[in-house]
């Protein structure tokens, strides 16, 4: 039985991650959430780790995220920005810019939770009202909008997207949003440097946390790619055997795909952060045995996955037996073999999970962090047979907080206070708990079959299955076929068949699959899928190769958002 007097260890993981939105032919960024996410939730983030030196947590990266975030970075540094919002709200003169840029302030500037980041702040509110009033439908209406509105929308729309930590301690955004409106260019340059302020501390503020033991920072293959699928289109039948397939009978090459996004993700960890990666947490919490054979044989110690994954794992492996309590097999790891390697596997609590991801936004912030606690408690003192139990809380570290009032600073403030107070919960790193397994000369259990799945669902419906996403799979498949004729020809230099290499990367991310079907709504599905079909056409573009007319089409149109829409899923149908 569990000594009751010992510390239950809690292992928090914090995933960052954005897709790739740069269009490669261009140099611009077709959408600005990398540079939105940073300026609010990167930037909080660390900020509660900086006032709370007592916790210790995993942050995970995906380096195309980091790629992106040093992109900005050096844009503000050479004066060249790239991404049209952004260079919009720097912009003197808003009266004698062009229809489309009027258009694309107007259709980007209200995009955001508008119960948390619109209606708390009445000149904004106002703003919309104003919108709504006119009823913009074409170029005439479009005349009707001053530069001065123009203006004071970029503002409060970059305002909204602040940081909370940011808000109380900065001088600039206190005294513009005393100021409500009529901002002057020079009140959105002060806002503009700020921005390029914020992004380019981002990388060292967290290697600090890191280099000062508080946080082990992880990391994903470079793209996110979602890998047991690039290796065998057929591991999605482990879960869901009658799962309907792409056309293709596999993705060419795959498994050296992955392989690629892998390296490159070590060597992107090492020379940003000064060591290799102890632990990977793949793409979505995607696992198969072929994919996790690639990670044992590169060294990895550690990944994790989603609870639905462990309990069909568990079902494979002890056909004959019933699945034991939930607390008797969830709170700890599993080592999973593979020839002369292993790996070290842990589970997330979905449930505890998903309370922060949906269901605490709605919570007063000390009220939700008390019940977590209260939760991780009872946990503590459920008596079970295992020696040193771990729970692991994983979701995204920046989609969540857009639903919480304050962007869940409260919620984050009081969690960690209390969590520092708490003298029988541990906060650590997946590192340091196999660590104290080591020096304690504790056993790791073995998982003789592992059930390939993801941490949605357990399974890979959210990325293959549909008609949809099929078609998508079949026409990267396609533009990979002709990726391969030409790589092993001359016609590209070694500089061209680089840049190639890199844009086939980015079509292989796991995003663009996400978010076709129905369940999406028709402009998030229309802007996802115009980008994904841009990064292909770019591909056979840099390949010398015509594009096919099937790229020209959209993938697919989108429906009525449902509760698993967006950009977030719970764990569990």
């Amino acid at each position: 039985m569990t000594d009751h007097l010992s510390k239950l260890d809690l292992v928090l993981l914090w995933h960052m991650h954005q897709p790739d939105y740069r269009d490669y032919k261009t140099g611009e960024f077709m959408l600005p959430w990398v540079y939105l996410h940073a300026i609010k939730d990167y930037t909080d983030m660390a900020h509660h780790l900086e006032n709370h030196p007592g916790i210790r947590l995993v942050v995970n990266f995906v380096p195309v995220l980091l790629d992106q975030l040093e992109d900005y970075a050096d844009q503000f540094t050479s004066g060249t920005i790239r991404d049209p919002l952004l260079r919009l709200l720097a912009t003197p003169d808003l009266d004698h810019i062009a229809p489309d840029e009027r258009l694309l302030i107007l259709n980007s500037c209200f995009l955001n939770n508008h119960a948390t980041m619109l209606k708390p702040y009445p000149a904004y509110q106002q703003l919309r009202d104003l919108y709504d009033h006119l009823q913009i439908i074409g170029d005439k209406e479009l005349m009707y909008i001053s530069g001065q509105y123009l203006a004071d929308l970029l503002v409060w729309y970059h305002l909204a997207w602040t940081g909370e930590s940011v808000r109380r301690e900065n001088k600039c955004i206190v005294d513009l949003m005393a100021q409500g409106k009529l901002f002057s260019h020079g009140d959105r340059i002060l806002l503009f440097n700020l921005i390029g302020k914020l992004i380019q501390d981002i990388i060292p503020r967290y290697r600090k946390l890191a280099e000062s033991g508080q946080i082990e920072l992880s990391t994903t293959p470079h793209y996110h790619p979602l890998a047991p699928l690039m290796i065998d289109f057929n591991s999605a039948r482990d879960s869901l055997p009658d799962i309907s397939l792409p056309a293709n009978s596999a993705y060419p090459g795959g498994r050296e795909r992955v392989t690629f996004h892998l390296q490159s993700a070590i060597q992107s960890h090492q020379q940003r952060f000064g060591s290799e990666p102890c632990g990977i947490w793949p793409a979505e919490g995607s696992i198969s045995q072929s994919f996790l054979n690639i990670l044992s044989k590169h060294g990895r110690q550690w990944c994790a996955s989603g609870e639905g994954v462990l309990a069909n794992s568990l079902r494979k492996s002890y056909p004959d037996q019933p699945l034991p309590a939930r607390n008797e097999y969830l709170y700890r790891p599993y080592r999973i073999q593979s020839e002369n390697h292993s790996i070290v596997c842990f589970y997330r609590d979905d449930q505890l999970s998903d309370l922060i991801g949906f269901e605490y936004a709605k919570w007063f912030g000390r009220d939700a962090a008390e019940n977590l606690v209260h939760q991780l408690e009872q946990i503590h003192h459920t008596p079970t047979d295992n020696p040193a139990p771990v729970v692991s809380i994983i979701l995204d570290g920046e989609n969540a907080w857009e639903t919480y009032p304050y962007n869940g600073y409260h919620f984050l403030n009081d969690l960690y206070g209390i969590l520092e107070e708490t003298p029988h919960i541990s906060t650590t790193t997946y590192q340091a708990y196999l660590a104290k397994l080591t020096a304690n000369t504790t056993e790791i259990c073995s998982l003789p079959t592992l059930a390939a799945g993801s941490w949605v669902y357990g399974n890979f419906s959210t990325w293959i299955g549909d008609p949809d996403k099929n078609r998508a799979w079949d026409l990267l498949c396609a533009a990979k076929q002709s990726y391969d004729i030409v790589m092993q020809s001359d016609r590209l230099t070694p500089a061209e068949k680089q840049a190639a290499e890199q844009q086939l990367a980015s079509c292989e991310s796991s995003d663009w699959f996400w978010w076709f079907g129905d369940y999406n709504s028709p402009h998030s599905v229309a802007s996802f899928d115009l980008a994904f079909r841009k990064n292909l056409a770019n591909l056979y573009h840099l390949l010398g190769t015509p594009t096919p007319v099937s790229i020209l089409e959209p993938i697919s149109h989108g429906g009525a958002a449902t509760g698993e829409s967006g950009a977030m899923r719970h764990a569990a149908s």
